[in-house]
């Protein structure tokens, strides 16, 4: 027997002011998978991935977490049972290194010698050596070093469900290819369920276990990366017609 999904939208629809930005959608994400939310610029990526963790509130429609209605949660709670993971890190500032990867184990009144063991274990999970990064502060640290930092952040408290939004977009090629290995690794290490947002199709072949293509606020299409290959929809063939030419000009 199949395990519950870890997060169920139903029906979900969402506007601000008079703007339509969710139209209807309806997604599972089962234990251990990663969902790609992709699409272009104002698709609705972000403000779904926002409802989600409770940021908006949706107009219509209803998200079950764990099997509970999200109304039902407390609203700090819920934020706390789910990792978030942004482009720029969000890291505080004035904060070090460890303080900033040990903040939902904290509020969440762990003891002082667990949140240590829990902030070294997993900067070295993230590969940044737990000696020298600890007491670093966030301005010491390059855009891929906060960027792990951010994950490690998110998985501190163990939460079921990570939120990534567009995490690697703003790197280099090279620090967003070893980002996105470190993403794969975890994922096979630790086995936490994902929605990850992002605009670029290359990025959503390599990580997704499936693919959710949002269109004007609508889900367009639900795939794995093998069935997306073959869709027919219009916008689909256009993020693969993008896909051939990067792979053309790759060759």
């Amino acid at each position: 027997m199949s395990e519950s999904p870890i997060l169920e939208i139903r029906g979900l629809s969402c506007s601000l002011g008079e703007r339509v930005v969710l139209r209807e959608i309806s997604l599972d994400a089962a234990p251990g998978e990663t969902i790609v939310l992709l699409g272009r610029s104002g698709s609705g990526k972000t403000t779904l991935l926002k409802t989600v963790n409770g940021l908006i509130a949706p107009t219509a429609g209803e998200i079950l977490f764990e099997g509970r209605p999200e109304r039902e949660w407390d609203a700090i709670q819920l934020r706390r049972r789910m990792g978030y993971v942004i482009q720029d890190a969000g890291l505080f500032p004035h904060w070090t290194v460890g303080a900033n990867v040990g903040l939902v184990p904290r509020l969440e009144g762990w003891a002082p010698e667990r949140i240590a063991a829990r902030v070294d274990e997993l900067l070295a999970a993230v590969g940044l050596p737990p000696g020298e990064f600890r007491g670093r502060y966030p301005r010491e640290l390059s855009g891929g070093q906060k960027q792990r930092v951010g994950i490690a952040r998110a998985l501190a408290a163990d939460p079921p469900l990570l939120l990534f939004d567009e995490p690697f977009a703003a790197l280099d090629p090279i620090t967003r290819q070893e980002l996105q290995q470190l993403f794969l690794e975890l994922r096979r290490t630790v086995g936490k369920t994902a929605l990850f947002v992002t605009h670029d199709i290359r990025e959503a072949m390599l990580l997704a276990s499936r693919i959710a293509l949002l269109h004007d606020g609508a889900l367009e299409l639900l795939a794995t990366p093998r069935e997306f290959l073959n869709a027919g929809t219009g916008e689909a063939r256009a993020f693969l017609a993008g896909l051939t030419e990067t792979w053309r000009q790759d060759g």
